[in-house]
């Protein structure tokens, strides 16, 4: 598995070398320029992070330009502008590649190169549609999406958020024998919604809690994964059942849209505690509103939403037993920096019309 620091490592060593031509010392200004001109164009939609930049600037295979922000998507005018006649794009997950982007950007576009590990942000019949070859970013954001979902899931069934709130605004009084109390993860069962690389990791990680069995459903039982963690293949309905913390880590697909639904919640106990740290679109929010505000399960912790960000005014906000955060699963120096080198790479080996490090098979 590539994660964190050894896949930064790896990928910097990996970085495409220089074009030669490009690297010739002493030769005249517009000679140079001339070449520079005649390299494949990049636009990148957002200010990534400084290891995949400079992998592009430093392999002398592209000129690029980009949306010069981290806090600000690119607006949608401006990017339908930018990406015409651009032979590579390199994207995050906030810009809708469609049929109304591909059209605007125009044939020469053969090479798509995005930050994440989701797609659902891309119109995937449209692109092998018209060829062009697609790079992604799984692995190197494993252990952080592992550690920051063990994070939230501890601290929405030890009730640490609501704690915090309480010892800042004086309701820390005298000591109290049931005042919040959560969940323990000892002697417990976690079942695991969508069984991969991902929901592998977060087992390994909880397994020290001594957790007494993992439980998992997927679309097929996959036993290799499964003896890793010693985890029993279930049903959907044994898996809610059963499960004390449910943690959902499968893919956002047209089978998986609001699969976790009030038909879900209405199975699980009324102590379990669901987590989500895949993609928002799995959740039927409004049937989770319900069954957090009713009893019906006994927290949830959230780390996508529908939409995003969530608007402020939105009900599960109000809600103590429901901790929600903007979007962060990835979010170390490492693995941003891990993503953006993986991008880059993939977007260099593409145009060559070299094998991608990571690429969607289409």
């Amino acid at each position: 598995m590539w994660c964190g620091r050894v896949a930064l490592r790896r990928l910097q060593r990996i970085a495409v070398a220089p074009l030669n031509s490009l690297s010739i010392t002493g030769g005249l200004p517009g000679a140079v320029q001339r070449e520079m001109s005649s390299l494949p164009r990049v636009y990148i939609t957002r200010q990534i992070p400084p290891e995949g930049l400079k992998i592009l600037s430093e392999s002398g295979q592209v000129q690029f330009d980009l949306w010069d922000s981290d806090d600000v998507p690119v607006p949608r005018k401006e990017l339908l502008q930018k990406v015409k006649g651009v032979d590579a794009l390199v994207c995050v997950l906030t810009e809708k590649i469609d049929a109304e982007l591909l059209d605007a950007a125009g044939p020469n576009l053969r090479v798509l190169s995005t930050m994440s590990v989701g797609f659902d942000h891309l119109s995937l019949e449209e692109l092998k549609k018209r060829g062009i070859r697609v790079g992604y970013t799984p692995d190197v954001l494993t252990d952080s999406v592992a550690e920051l979902t063990v994070a939230l899931l501890l601290s929405t069934s030890r009730r640490l958020i609501e704690a915090t709130h309480e010892a800042k605004t004086g309701g820390w009084g005298t000591w109290r024998t049931l005042w919040l109390c959560g969940y323990e993860l000892a002697n417990s069962t976690v079942g695991i919604l969508g069984l991969g690389r991902i929901g592998v990791a977060i087992a390994e990680r909880l397994k020290p809690f001594k957790v007494k069995k993992f439980i998992y459903t997927d679309v097929a039982p996959r036993p290799e994964l499964a003896s890793l963690i010693d985890a029993e293949y279930v049903s959907m309905d044994e898996l809610a059942s059963q499960s004390d913390f449910l943690t959902v880590c499968c893919a956002l697909t047209p089978e998986t849209k609001d699969i976790c639904n009030k038909d879900l919640f209405s199975k699980m106990k009324n102590t379990s505690i669901f987590i989500n740290t895949s993609r928002g679109g799995v959740v039927h929010q409004e049937d989770l509103y319900e069954a957090l505000s009713s009893g019906q399960i006994a927290g949830a912790g959230l780390d996508v939403t529908v939409p995003e960000p969530l608007p402020i005014s939105h009900p599960l906000f109000t809600l103590n037993n429901c901790v929600i955060l903007p979007h962060i699963a990835s979010a170390s120096y490492s693995t941003r920096n891990a993503m953006s080198a993986l991008a880059a790479n993939n977007l260099l080996l593409g145009l060559k019309g070299q094998p991608m490090i990571k690429e969607l098979k289409l």
